[in-house]
C-alpha cells in the first residue's frame, strides 16, 4: 500500500494531542473531501486504545475510515514538543497521521511498519525537524520501502 495523498503542516503551534488531531483532521478532511469530525473522532477512538507514540519524539496516530478510498498521510511538526504519553517519557514534536480505508489490514500494517522504520533513523528525524518543504518531507519519508 502506498500513500495516495500526503500533506505536511510544519512548525505548528499546537499545545495538545487533541489540537493536533483537530488540525490534521481539518486539513485532511478538506483535501480528501471527508468529514473532519469523522476523522477526529476516529483518531481519538484509536488513541484511547493506547498511545500511538513510538519514542524519540515521534507519534503515528492512525485509523480506518469507511469513506477513505486510499491511504493518506499528514505529517505535523510542532514548534514545541507536547506530552503524548510516550512509553519513553519523551515529549513528541513529530506526528504522522495516517488514514486508511476500512478494508485495509495487512497493507495498513506494512505502511505503519515502514513509517516506524523511517522514523527509527536519527538522521531522518533530524531532517524532518529541520525541513519545512512538503515535497521534500514526502520524499524523505517515502523514499525506498517506506510506502
Amino acid at each position: 500500500m502506498t500513500l495516495g495523498h500526503f500533506q505536511a503542516l510544519s512548525k505548528q503551534s499546537l499545545l495538545s494531542k487533541k489540537r493536533v488531531f483537530e488540525r490534521a483532521a481539518e486539513a485532511m478532511g478538506a483535501a480528501l473531501n471527508l468529514s473532519s469530525e469523522t476523522i477526529y473522532r476516529a483518531l481519538l477512538a484509536r488513541e484511547k486504545l493506547g498511545s500511538t507514540a513510538i519514542g524519540e519524539g515521534i507519534a503515528i496516530p492512525h485509523c480506518r475510515i469507511n469513506e477513505c478510498s486510499e491511504a493518506a498521510g499528514c505529517l505535523v511538526t510542532l514548534q514545541e514538543p507536547i506530552d503524548y504519553g510516550s512509553a519513553d517519557g519523551q515529549d513528541v514534536d513529530i506526528i504522522f497521521v495516517l488514514l486508511v480505508p476500512e478494508e485495509a489490514t495487512e497493507a495498513h500494517l506494512k505502511l505503519l511498519a515502514a513509517l516506524a522504520r523511517s522514523f527509527s533513523n536519527a538522521e531522518v528525524r533530524d531532517r524532518v525537524r529541520q525541513t519545512q518543504d512538503p515535497e521534500a518531507l514526502k520524499q524523505l519519508l517515502l523514499s525506498g520501502d517506506a510506502a
